[in-house]
């Protein structure tokens, strides 16, 4: 079936929800294909969903706790008020995705691809997408404990209204990463810091490290 690509860009604030049909499956498969569907307040914990596919799906209040969806794709999915404890979705291909409200613990990406996602108001307690790739990725109105962006490729990366505790950015390919809308209260890498936009308080906060970084000594008169 040939999909014709949407004009906007962004990721759906609502899909096709009247043509959805309930997922009735036992569980999820690997490798398996699932197409306009809609899952409801299911728990998917401990479930094997790696290399599936998931394409115009709702997930609405889904448990989630330690679901291995290494490899999956999701293609203009929306993801509301999700709950878990870990979840991997290392090397997982995101497009036109939104994920709404919920508690994530450990979200694992290593090696993703995002293109075009939200994540508004969410909880989470570890982000790890080192070596991921990120375009057009914004984080809206989240708790974060610890986001890890080592190595990772990030344009047009935005937080905004966000309260981070720990950032990596060591190592990071920045072409545009918009910091300046956030609270970020511990930055690793501020060698990698080009490419980043930052409000005066930040540029203020992280000025002793772009110091030693350059090998700058500031001394009182």
């Amino acid at each position: 079936m040939t999909r014709t690509k949407r004009a906007r860009r962004g990721p759906p604030e609502t899909i096709g929800l009247a043509r959805l049909e309930p997922f009735d499956g036992d569980a999820l498969e690997a490798g398996g294909e699932y197409d306009a569907l809609e899952f409801g307040g299911l728990d998917l914990s401990g479930q094997d969903a790696r290399d599936a596919r998931f394409t115009e799906c709702r997930l609405v209040r889904c448990r989630l706790d330690d679901l291995v969806a290494s490899r999956a794709r999701l293609w203009e999915c929306v993801v509301e008020e999700p709950e878990a404890s870990a979840l991997d979705l290392s090397d997982s291909i995101l497009h036109d995705v939104l994920v709404s409200g919920g508690r994530l613990g450990a979200l694992r990406g290593p090696g993703a691809t995002w293109t075009d996602v939200l994540m508004r108001g969410v909880k989470l307690n570890f982000v790890d997408l080192t070596g991921s790739r990120l375009r057009d990725v914004a984080f809206e109105s989240c708790e974060i404990g610890e986001l890890d962006l080592g190595d990772a490729q990030a344009d047009s990366v935005r937080l905004d209204g966000c309260a981070i505790d720990a950032l990596n950015i060591a190592g990071a390919r920045i072409e545009a990463l918009d910091l300046s809308g956030s609270v970020v209260r511990r930055l690793r890498g501020v060698e990698s810091i080009r490419g980043a936009t930052l409000s005066r308080e930040q540029f203020a906060d992280l000025a002793p490290l772009l110091a030693a970084y350059l090998g700058v000594e500031v001394r009182d008169k």
